[in-house]
């Protein structure tokens, strides 16, 4: 009897044994992506690089604030891992509307981080009132020629409210000096930027005493841009596949009233969430225009949804 229990006890280790070695083993791939996906989690410092700079302004990371509120920022947003990789994913989607727009204004390229910061890449909803990717005051759109009403909210339109953020900061970056403090005035806004700067008799915004969410706001977009221009090295792991594209669309022109969206789609193979998908812009189930203006609604390209 003795002898039957240990030999179940030694066959019962070496199963206990084997099943160990097999969890340890890498799970079948594709294309070697799937040996990042282990069950082990480990949280490490970060070495925040040497050189970092926004809208090329070096940052003065020689300062012990300025680096300790740089290191912040990059250890909240690497370790926010299911927002972060969501902006690789919206980045894939968006940039390539907002960066040529960017470009044609004369906007340095690092501003699309600010749109990252304000928005997350959606069309957002502030407590103040601002709307869309741009986070846009119904005051500064209307301002600015976009049509802000309960109908219509060219907030909402990801290229025309593109256009009206490069106007804001030209004007900010004309009447404060530098790329920097516009970035900052676009969360503070011009005339509070001012008066900190003039109050606190400094130049920079990195002299600055400001308040929490203007204090990090430049911060959190150097954050933003060394992340997502660097994934692998703050851990990111991901497929080309696995990021979000744009569905082609066409346009149609419209100048008329439009009284029922949903029928108006349906003339398109499309139902009213895909229109709306496309044109978010158009806030109501029907388009009033008294004026008679001429709208652009885009209209996705055939074989991309399964419209019943």
């Amino acid at each position: 009897m003795k002898t039957v229990q240990k030999l179940l006890a030694f066959v019962g280790l070496l199963s206990l044994c084997a099943l160990f070695v097999y969890a340890l083993q890498d799970a079948p791939t594709d294309e070697n992506f799937e040996k990042k996906l282990i069950n082990d989690y480990n949280v490490y410092a970060l070495q925040v690089p040497a050189d970092l700079d926004f809208a090329g302004e070096s940052m003065p990371l020689k300062s012990p604030d300025i680096y300790e509120r740089m290191d912040k920022e990059l250890l909240v947003n690497t370790y926010w891992q299911s927002n972060g990789l969501l902006m690789f994913k919206r980045a894939k989607k968006y940039f390539p509307i907002i960066e040529p727009i960017l470009a044609k204004n004369g906007v340095p390229d690092d501003f699309k981080y600010l749109a990252v910061i304000e928005s997350g890449l959606t069309n957002a909803v502030s407590p103040a009132g601002a709307r869309g990717v741009w986070q846009i005051m119904p005051a500064t759109g209307k301002e600015n020629g976009l049509e802000v009403n309960d109908n219509v909210d060219e907030r909402y339109h990801l290229e025309k409210s593109t256009e009206v953020a490069c106007k804001y900061l030209i004007k900010s970056k004309d009447e404060l000096g530098s790329w920097t403090l516009a970035a900052a005035a676009y969360n503070a806004g011009n005339s509070g930027i001012s008066r900190y700067l003039r109050e606190q008799n400094v130049k920079n915004y990195y002299d600055l005493l400001l308040g929490e969410e203007t204090g990090r706001y430049v911060f959190r977009i150097v954050a933003l841009k060394e992340i997502l221009t660097n994934p692998a090295k703050y851990g990111f792991n991901f497929r080309e596949k696995d990021l979000y594209t744009n569905v082609p669309t066409y346009k149609v022109k419209i100048d008329t009233e439009i009284t029922d969206f949903t029928k108006f789609a349906e003339q398109y193979g499309i139902n009213y969430k895909i229109l709306k998908i496309h044109n978010p812009w158009l806030r109501e189930p029907k388009l009033d225009n008294k004026s008679r203006k001429s709208y652009t609604i885009e209209i996705p390209e055939k074989g991309y949804y399964n419209v019943q």
